[in-house]
């Protein structure tokens, strides 16, 4: 076996892992059920992979010429939303930093405001 397919048998067997270990349900996860409210939690993952590959021939035996590889990878969880699911209503809250601006306040909020508006407008 060459070494240029052991540097892509390890590549591939590690992306796999990678993939195996990131699938959809980390991004949206398991629903959360509490009376007539479901909860689903969405999270961001971000993933970093490195490798790198060596020959380790030796001049004498030419044989065996030898390989050395490593692969690190690192992944990051991070929650960014809860979708809530209410009788007709669908709200998503946002994991994150309040808003900076009175702008980006306002769009936070809009969906709430709507839903505020329609009750009012319907006479509830």
């Amino acid at each position: 076996m060459s070494n240029s397919s052991n540097v892509s048998d390890v590549l591939n067997a590690s992306l796999q892992k990678v993939r195996d270990m990131a699938d959809a349900n980390m991004v949206v996860g398991q629903s959360i059920v509490v009376g007539d409210t479901t909860i689903i939690p969405v999270s961001k993952i971000t993933v970093g992979l490195a490798s790198g590959g060596a020959d380790f021939s030796k001049k004498a035996d030419i044989t065996d010429p030898g390989f050395g590889g490593g692969i690190g990878c690192g992944v990051s969880l991070t929650p960014v939303a809860f979708i809530i699911l209410q009788a007709d209503r669908v709200r998503v809250i946002p994991v994150d930093e309040p808003a900076k601006t009175s702008t980006d306040r306002l769009i936070e909020q809009l969906p709430g405001l709507v839903d505020k508006l329609s009750d009012l407008v319907n006479g509830k």
